[in-house]
């Protein structure tokens, strides 16, 4: 399946990476405001632009990401591949791990030219989980990924936003690209004990650095 298919069942799933484990943490912390136009991250509003390109570094063949590093949160995790549920809504990781992120399969891998998508869960009944402090990221931070191939391939944050699930862009988020960019995506926003969290907490990078 397509990664354009899989953005809209992502978008209507509403519970996936739905749990209450953070009650009394005041749920994950959010982005920071975003600053005025002239100086604003380049990730359209409205979820039909594209990011302006940053200077093109040469994609990698494609290979199985095995650990993702995100200096700026202390994030230093596995991560496993992820594949469909019977109802054709993306997999997760398994909640009794919360130190795991899951790379969907079918997909861009980390480092290849296009979108690649990597989830993780921002809690668990049992508390916060590898992705609750992804809304702290800044434009310029760092994101590393290390392949099978013995590659890494490190990517650069051009934006952090919080997306409504209904209005989510699927577009914007999961569409064609033609340099090697990185998706990051949790739950965020307010949550409510019946629908779960109202937006999902999602990362634009692009390929900056291979070693």
């Amino acid at each position: 399946m397509a990664a354009g298919v899989v953005a809209l069942v992502l978008a209507a799933g509403g519970g996936w990476l739905l749990h209450d484990g953070t009650d009394g943490l005041g749920g994950p912390p959010l982005p920071a405001p975003v600053p005025p136009a002239s100086t604003a991250p380049t990730a359209a509003p409205t979820g039909t632009a594209k990011p302006t390109p940053a200077p093109a570094v040469p994609p990698l063949a494609a290979s199985v990401p095995t650990r993702i590093r995100i200096p700026a949160i202390k994030v230093d995790a596995p991560v496993t591949g992820l594949g469909l549920t019977p109802s054709q809504q993306l997999d997760t990781p398994p909640t009794d791990q919360r130190n795991l992120t899951g790379w969907y399969r079918d997909g861009t891998a980390p480092g290849a030219a296009g979108n690649a998508l990597v989830v993780g869960h921002a809690d668990t009944r049992s508390g916060p989980a590898v992705f609750y402090r992804l809304g702290l990221l800044r434009v310029g931070d760092t994101v590393e990924v290390s392949r099978k191939d013995r590659r890494v391939a490190v990517f650069t944050v051009d934006s952090v936003r919080v997306i409504p699930k209904r209005d989510f862009p699927d577009a914007l988020v999961y569409g064609p690209t033609e340099r090697a960019e990185l998706r990051l995506i949790t739950c965020g926003g307010k949550f409510d004990r019946k629908t779960g969290y109202e937006s999902n907490t999602v990362v634009f990078a692009h390929l900056s650095k291979t070693r």
